[in-house]
């Protein structure tokens, strides 16, 4: 049995998003819990077992999130992939700005503690600042150990 439940989503996570939908003084069975619990499970299953199914025939070994989105479409649950696809490239628009900003933040911090500061260009009449070129060197001693030069 132990085995078994360990195949299901948690019953407390279950629980948590069925509290959402009634009023706050209902209550929720934990035989509805548990039924719930294996339906959403049984079709999580069904749902990446035709994903996989795609990316065997495709000889690839990870199943994506367009693959999920594919599968949900193929096997007739054409509304839900596309709240998934909508979804998935909000998510994807978000981790990609997140990047640009970790990325620009590491460029800020560095000429900062380096003193580099920006050019300031005149061209049709506006100023402009247009950043610094960053470049850092990297000195390795004959014993392996590296250490970055201060930044020009």
């Amino acid at each position: 049995m132990a085995d078994e439940q360990d195949l299901l989503l948690p019953i407390a996570n279950v629980g948590r998003i069925m509290k959402q939908i009634p009023p706050p003084s209902a209550k929720i069975s934990k035989e509805a819990k548990e039924t719930m619990q294996e339906c959403v499970s049984e079709f999580i299953k069904f749902v990446t077992g035709e994903a996989s199914e795609k990316c065997r025939r495709e000889n690839r070994k990870t199943v994506n999130g367009d693959d999920i989105c594919w599968a949900l479409s193929a096997l007739g649950f054409d509304d839900h992939a596309e709240a998934i696809v909508r979804y998935l490239h909000k998510y994807r628009e978000f981790e990609s700005e997140r990047l640009n900003q970790r990325v620009q933040n590491e460029v800020d911090s560095t000429r900062a503690k380096s003193g580099a500061s920006d050019y300031k260009c005149i061209q049709a009449g506006k100023q402009t600042e247009i950043p610094a070129p960053l470049l850092l060197f990297e000195v390795t001693d004959p014993n392996g150990n590296s250490s970055l030069t201060k930044p020009f």
